[in-house]
């Protein structure tokens, strides 16, 4: 079992910054050395490493983008030869082409140790039961979950995402007390056991739930349906996997992992950096990595950064939850429209409404359309008209306060919604086929 180190988590600010310094600037010299991309867009700044002296020259550094991986895909962007990656993982490509990022054994070590540190942050250790109900394979939510257990010298119980019956019985039988996998699967598992009528059986006492975005208000819920306190974590295969930042105990940001990545926040028009606390597009330089190294990668999720000491003890900078994507933000007559606004709305509204919904936008008479799909609760379902309609209109009266503009709501039976083992999808924009 490895010896958890939380002095790394408590640096001193001008100790952490002079780490940070030395490794950016062994990160770029060995990245101009060896990814052509880079060192072609550091000589068209008129850079070379010898300029960049420490983190006070990282706005002098050219961004990279998800488009570069798909440009040079598969391999194009890796700092090592393939002899020494031992695993690459990739998305689903459901956008495009696979992003195709690779480790070595190192790069896994050190991913594992985000991980145990996230999970020694809810109060985790060797005698816990890890059930890792993130997809394995490509994915990295499963086998990063995994080797942060087996890291803290948990017992981990890999039975990857789907089958809910045997997941419910598996947390039963084996004593499971950490969940882990995507927030709107916990919220499907909290319907499910409710339904058995077997949460007094269940031994949970914290989940770690991320690769989607959620808010507050789910968490809550969450938190209701399976008697557990529910810890966010982040990460994007780009940068490392889950573990790139997470919540402590106190549940007021999640501690980005600072002696691994350096996080910025930029106005996602101009580039330009934006002052502590300032809400803008994340951007990660990673530090340490050296299979899939990238500088002043662009997320495109948008957030804050807050500096302030967290009252765990813990001094590395927290990000607040990412309000949404730049890049899944729906522009939607002029207006723009997160989905998590929805949600929270949605959320408030709770009792006879359930937490599963579906955004569909369209276009009519060359004007966009957007309905919102809830379904109502069993007891809704069984009572008149009026009353559906009564919360119908309170849900678009709330919507148009938040939002700004009108949207149909349309309350449909229980369990009409597709129910999601992964990563949910919440929005239909068929604006895209006509």
């Amino acid at each position: 079992m490895a010896i958890y180190q939380k002095e790394i988590e408590c640096m001193e600010r001008s100790e952490l910054e002079k780490l940070q310094s030395e490794r950016l600037v062994w990160q770029v010299k060995r990245m101009y050395e060896r990814v052509e991309l880079f060192r072609k867009r550091m000589d068209e700044k008129g850079l070379k490493p010898e300029d960049i002296h420490g983190i006070e020259d990282l706005h002098k550094l050219p961004f990279s983008y998800k488009q570069d991986l798909r440009d040079y895909y598969p391999y194009g962007l890796f700092a090592v030869p393939m002899t020494e990656i031992v695993r690459v993982h990739a998305s689903s490509g459901t956008t495009g082409k696979q992003i195709v990022v690779g480790y070595t054994e190192k790069d896994l070590d050190m991913w594992s140790q985000c991980m145990a540190r996230q999970l020694y942050a809810v109060g985790a250790n060797e005698d816990d039961f890890v059930q890792v109900a993130y997809g394995y394979g490509l994915f990295t939510g499963g086998l990063g979950a995994h080797a942060g257990a087996q890291k803290i010298g948990a017992t981990v119980i890999p039975i990857s995402s789907g089958n809910t019956q045997r997941q419910i019985q598996t947390m039963i039988d084996f004593g499971s007390t950490i969940l882990c996998c995507t927030p709107s699967y916990a919220m499907y598992l909290g319907e499910a056991i409710e339904e058995m009528g077997v949460k007094d059986q269940l031994k949970l006492k914290a989940g770690i739930f991320g690769a989607e975005p959620w808010t507050e208000d789910m968490r809550q819920v969450i938190e209701e349906k399976l008697n557990i306190k529910a810890h966010d974590v982040y990460g994007l295969s780009e940068i490392m996997g889950p573990g790139v930042s997470y919540e402590c105990e106190e549940q007021h940001g999640m501690h980005v992992c600072e002696d691994m990545f350096i996080p910025e926040i930029i106005d996602p028009d101009t580039g330009e950096v934006l002052p502590a606390g300032a809400s803008g597009e994340l951007v990660f330089t990673t530090i340490t990595k050296e299979g899939f190294p990238l500088i002043r990668y662009r997320t495109r999720d948008i957030c804050s950064l807050n500096y302030e000491k967290c009252a765990c003890g813990r001094t590395h900078v927290r990000m607040n939850k990412p309000t949404g994507r730049s890049d899944d933000m729906l522009i939607i007559r002029g207006v723009n429209v997160f989905p998590s606004q929805i949600e929270e709305v949605l959320l408030r509204v709770g009792g006879e409404i359930t937490p599963n919904y579906l955004i569909i936008v369209g276009r009519e008479n060359n004007t966009d359309t957007l309905e919102v799909q809830v379904e109502m609760s069993e007891h809704l379902f069984a009572d008149d008209v009026k009353s559906i309609e009564k919360i119908e209109r309170t849900i678009k009266e709330q919507l148009r306060s938040v939002l700004g503009l009108g949207a149909k709501v349309t309350l449909v039976n229980p369990k009409s919604i597709v129910r999601s083992e992964g990563k949910a999808k919440r929005v239909i924009d068929n604006r895209k086929l006509v």
